[in-house]
């Protein structure tokens, strides 16, 4: 494995012996700079009682350049695309090399507790919510329990 850099090394380190609640977040055993995490959904969230996997890459420039992080567990949320993207701006224009890895896993699980319908990555998600707040909200109950839950 090549060598990696002293920051990415400190913060698995502390990902993993100081963990944050509702967060896990392992290295992948071949390849240090791929993470497996695991995001309980916030408690009174569409999202509680769901447990969502997501992949982050730090990439060659972190951290002068955000984590690339993604959801794979479908979920019903308007700043969350089909595909897992996400819509946060510390991922985009608003990245700091002095955030860190958990930062940015804070900043996601705080926004499945707020989404924010006006600046959406999915619009018809964003019109739902806009329109019918408590029928979205249903549905992302709805989907959390069918994808989020094992039996």
């Amino acid at each position: 494995m090549a060598s990696l850099p002293r920051r990415i090394i400190k913060e698995t380190q502390r990902l993993v012996a100081e963990p944050v609640s509702g967060i896990t977040a392992l290295p992948d055993e071949n390849n240090a700079r791929y993470f497996h995490v695991k995001v309980v959904g916030p408690k009174e969230s569409p999202y509680e009682r769901g447990v969502f996997s997501l992949e982050l890459f730090l990439p060659e420039e972190y951290p002068m350049s955000a984590p690339k992080v993604r959801f794979l567990t479908k979920i019903y949320h308007p700043n969350i695309d089909k595909l897992g993207r996400i819509c946060l701006d510390i991922l985009k224009d608003k990245w700091s090399p002095a955030l860190q890895i958990r930062t940015v896993l804070l900043s996601i699980q705080a926004l499945l507790s707020a989404p924010n319908p006006d600046d959406p990555l999915e619009n018809d998600v964003a019109e739902a919510w806009k329109t019918n707040e408590a029928q979205a909200i249903a549905t992302a109950k709805q989907w959390t329990c069918k994808y989020a839950m094992s039996e």
